[in-house]
């Protein structure tokens, strides 16, 4: 499956963006989609996922009533509606697919993973 991030860019503090992931190819594989970022010199983390037969969604506790993660599987993408953006949001955000939601959180039970888009949120 190949997996194509979009929506990333430059916005102040406490504004918004809205990132997409659209899937193509062996997409049955995405049952389970996430969004994971990375901070200049700090590890992958995650951030939000989302299940596509109930819709249930996961959020890291530092996002959670800010950012909200939602799909069409229809057109095999998912989105991260993220607000009230501060300095620390600051990343390259990576979505990454896998068939089930066992440690969701977890980078190394990823096997598909988008190229990245950058968030750049300025004070």
């Amino acid at each position: 499956v190949q997996l194509q991030a979009s929506g990333g860019g430059l916005v102040q503090a406490g504004g918004s963006l809205r990132l997409s992931c659209a899937a193509s190819g062996r997409t049955f594989i995405t049952d389970f989609m996430g969004w994971f970022r990375q901070a200049p010199g700090k590890e992958r983390w995650f951030v939000a996922a989302i299940e596509r037969s109930n819709n249930n969604t996961y959020y890291a506790d530092s996002v959670k009533g800010r950012f909200t993660i939602s799909r069409d599987n229809a057109k095999n993408t998912i989105y991260l509606q993220m607000n009230n953006l501060n300095p620390e949001d600051t990343a390259v955000y990576y979505c990454a697919a896998k068939n089930n939601p066992f440690r969701y959180y977890d980078t190394r039970l990823y096997r598909n993973w988008g190229q990245g888009t950058l968030v750049t949120v300025s004070s």
